[in-house]
C-alpha cells in the first residue's frame, strides 16, 4: 500500500545545490575523474636490485630504497613507454564515467613527464620514448571531450630535497626560478588546464600566494588544490583515501587509488577480489557525492605505459553499473538528511536515490522528516516497483526479499516537486514563546584547514546552524551562551535577516531583533564568521546553548 499521510509543515530545500554564482561550479559538476601516476618508478615497479621494496608508496621507491641520484638517472635510458596510448587511456576513462584527467606532471623524484627548458632531467631528452606525455594525453582528452589537469610535486629531490618521510621539505630560493618556469610552461603549453594539483613541502605563505598567481594569471579558469598549502587552494584535497563520515562545506576533492598501498605501479600487487574491489570504489564514489566532493581515482601504468588490466577491468566494471544508474551518482547533489544507517542518499532535482550499501535485517529502510510528496518508489536497475508508506514524514520502504544488484541496491524514489524536509534536529517553540537550542541539535559545517603542510592539516568548524519551527509573525531577539573569539567578528543569521556582532559582544549582549514569518515555517539561525581570512577559517566557538525569544508576536 502507498500511503502519503502528513501532518501540514513547511520545509526548507533539501538538496545542497551548487551555487552558480560560485567561480568552481564547473570543476565541481566533474565530480569524478582519473588520476595517472607514470614515471621513472614504474619502470622500477616497486622493486629494487631484484627485491620488493615493502616500504612506503611506490612512487617513492627512490626515498624508500634508499637510490643514489645517479643510479635512479640510469633507469631513464630504459624507460621506453611503447605501449603508452592516451586515446586508449582517455577511452577507458570515458568507459568509467569520468569526466576528467589528471596526470604526474613531474613527482617528488623531479624527474619531468614533459618538455622543459628547465632541466634535462625529462621525458623527451632522456628517455628512448623522446615524446611529450602531457602533451599527447592533452591533445587527446580535448579530441574525446574530457578535462585535463596537471599534478606538481612541491617537492623535488633531483634538484636537491633531501629524503623526508614527511615531504615537508622547505623550499628554498635556488628552487624557486625552477618551479616558477616549470609552472608557467604547463600553464601554457598544454591547452586548457581544468585543475592543478599541488603536492607536498612546506611553501611558506608568500611562496604558495606567488605559485598561486602564475596559475591564476596563465589559467584562470583552472581549479587549484589545497596542497598549495597556507590555505591558498581553491578546494581541499583530504587525506589520501579519506571517506568522511560527514558533509563538508565547501569545495573538495578524495584522492583514491586503486590499491590504497600505492599510487605508482607495483609489480608484486596483489589483485584478486575483483567484485569486492568494484564495490568498494563504487561504494567510496558513492559516499563522497553523498557529501558533496569529487572524487579522483588513481591507476599506475606499467613500465611500457600500457594500464594494468586488472584496474582497466575494475574500472570498466565500475562503468558499468554507472550506466545501469545513470542520473543515481554523476549529475546529483548532497542532501541536509542525517547519516542514515543503511547507506548513502544523493538527490536529483525531483528524484531522491537510496543507495542501499547495508542491507537492514527487517528488509525496510527509514527516512525521517521528508516533506515532499512521494509518487513512485522503484528499484533503479530494473524499475521493480516497492510498496513504500508515508506517515507523518516517517518515509519507510519495503525491500525485496534479496538484493537485487550483485554490487548493491539503488532505490529511486519520484516525488511531486523538488526536495523538501524537515531537519532531524529542529527546535520547537516552548510555551514561553522562544526556543532552547543545545549543543546536540546545531548542524555544523565542517572543512579542513593547514599550516603550511601535509602534517598540519585539521578539521575546521566554519558554520554553526540551529533550525527552529514557527508558526508566528513577530520580532524575535537571540541570546548566545558559550565562548568565542573576542578578536573575530560573526554574522549571524536568522531567516533572511543578518546581524553582524563583535566576538566580545556575542555571549554578552542580546542580538537584534529579527523578524520572522510564520510563512518561512522552519526558520534557519546560522553562526558564521563575518570577515574570514580564508574560505575554512574555523570559528572558534564553542556554543553551550541558543536562546531565540519573540519581543513581539504580531497577532
Amino acid at each position: 500500500m502507498q500511503i502519503n499521510k502528513k501532518k501540514n509543515y513547511n520545509g526548507i530545500q533539501g538538496e545542497i545545490k551548487l551555487d552558480p554564482h560560485n567561480q568552481l561550479k564547473e570543476w565541481q559538476e566533474l565530480q569524478f575523474g582519473m588520476f595517472i601516476h607514470l614515471g621513472l618508478y614504474s619502470y622500477l615497479g616497486g622493486t629494487w636490485k631484484d627485491k620488493p621494496v615493502k616500504k612506503g608508496y611506490s612512487e617513492q621507491i627512490q626515498m624508500w630504497a634508499d637510490i643514489a641520484t645517479e643510479d635512479y638517472k640510469k633507469v631513464a635510458a630504459q624507460f621506453t613507454l611503447e605501449n603508452f596510448d592516451p586515446e586508449a587511456i582517455c577511452s577507458l576513462a570515458k568507459d568509467a564515467g569520468m569526466n576528467y584527467i589528471v596526470i604526474t606532471s613531474k613527482h617528488h623524484d623531479g624527474f619531468c613527464m614533459f618538455d622543459t627548458r628547465t632541466t634535462d632531467y625529462n621525458v623527451v631528452d632522456s628517455t628512448p620514448f623522446g615524446q611529450d606525455v602531457l602533451k599527447l594525453l592533452s591533445d587527446e582528452c580535448k579530441k574525446q571531450g574530457l578535462k585535463f589537469g596537471v599534478y606538481f610535486s612541491l617537492v623535488d629531490w633531483y634538484q636537491g630535497h633531501e629524503f623526508d618521510p614527511n615531504n615537508n621539505n622547505e623550499i628554498p630560493e635556488t628552487m624557486e626560478s625552477i618551479i616558477e618556469e616549470q609552472l608557467t610552461e604547463l600553464m601554457t603549453n598544454y591547452g586548457s588546464i581544468s585543475e592543478v594539483w599541488f603536492d607536498m613541502s612546506s611553501p611558506t605563505k608568500e611562496q604558495s600566494v606567488r605559485f598561486k598567481q602564475i596559475v591564476k594569471d596563465l589559467q584562470p579558469q583552472a581549479a587549484i588544490n589545497g596542497r598549495i598549502w597556507n590555505n591558498e587552494g581553491d578546494f581541499r584535497t583530504l587525506n589520501d583515501n579519506q571517506v568522511p563520515s560527514i558533509n563538508l562545506d565547501g569545495a573538495w576533492q578524495t584522492p583514491a587509488s586503486i590499491y590504497r598501498a600505492t599510487w605508482g605501479y607495483r609489480s608484486w600487487q596483489q589483485r584478486d577480489e575483483f567484485d569486492g574491489k568494484i564495490r568498494n570504489l563504487l561504494e567510496s564514489l558513492i559516499s563522497i557525492r553523498a557529501r558533496g566532493g569529487n572524487y579522483l581515482l588513481n591507476i599506475g601504468p606499467q613500465a611500457d605505459g600500457s594500464i594494468v588490466d586488472f584496474e582497466a577491468n575494475v574500472l570498466q566494471g565500475m562503468g558499468k553499473w554507472i550506466k545501469h544508474h545513470p542520473n543515481a551518482i554523476l549529475g546529483t547533489n548532497p542532501t541536509k538528511f542525517n547519516e542514515q544507517t543503511w547507506g548513502e542518499i544523493t538527490s536529483d532535482g525531483n528524484s531522491l536515490f537510496l543507495h542501499v550499501t547495508k542491507w537492514p535485517s527487517d528488509g525496510k529502510i527509514n527516512l525521517s522528516g521528508l516533506v515532499t510528496n512521494v509518487e513512485k518508489v522503484v528499484e533503479d536497475n530494473s524499475s521493480l516497483e516497492l510498496e513504500w508508506s508515508m506517515n507523518d514524514h516517517d518515509f519507510e520502504i519495503t525491500l525485496p526479499e534479496a538484493p537485487v544488484d550483485k554490487i548493491f541496491t539503488t532505490i529511486r524514489v519520484e516525488l511531486s516537486d523538488e526536495l523538501c524536509i524537515i531537519p532531524y534536529n529542529t527546535v520547537s517553540i516552548g510555551s514561553d514563546n522562544s526556543w532552547i537550542v543545545n549543543q546536540k541539535d546545531l548542524d555544523y559545517g565542517n572543512n579542513y584547514a593547514d599550516n603550511g603542510n601535509y602534517t598540519s592539516l585539521v578539521k575546521t568548524n566554519t558554520r554553526q546552524t540551529a533550525y527552529i519551527s514557527n508558526a508566528k509573525n513577530g520580532k524575535a531577539v537571540v541570546e548566545i551562551t558559550g565562548t568565542g573569539n573576542a578578536n573575530f567578528t560573526y554574522s549571524i543569521e536568522l531567516g533572511s535577516e543578518v546581524k553582524i556582532v563583535e566576538g566580545g559582544d556575542l555571549t554578552s549582549s542580546v542580538i537584534g531583533p529579527y523578524n520572522v514569518h510564520s510563512r518561512e515555517g522552519i526558520l534557519p539561525l546560522h553562526i558564521k564568521l563575518a570577515e574570514p581570512t580564508h574560505t575554512n577559517q574555523d570559528l572558534e566557538l564553542e556554543l553551550e546553548s541558543i536562546k531565540i525569544s519573540f519581543v513581539e508576536i504580531d497577532e
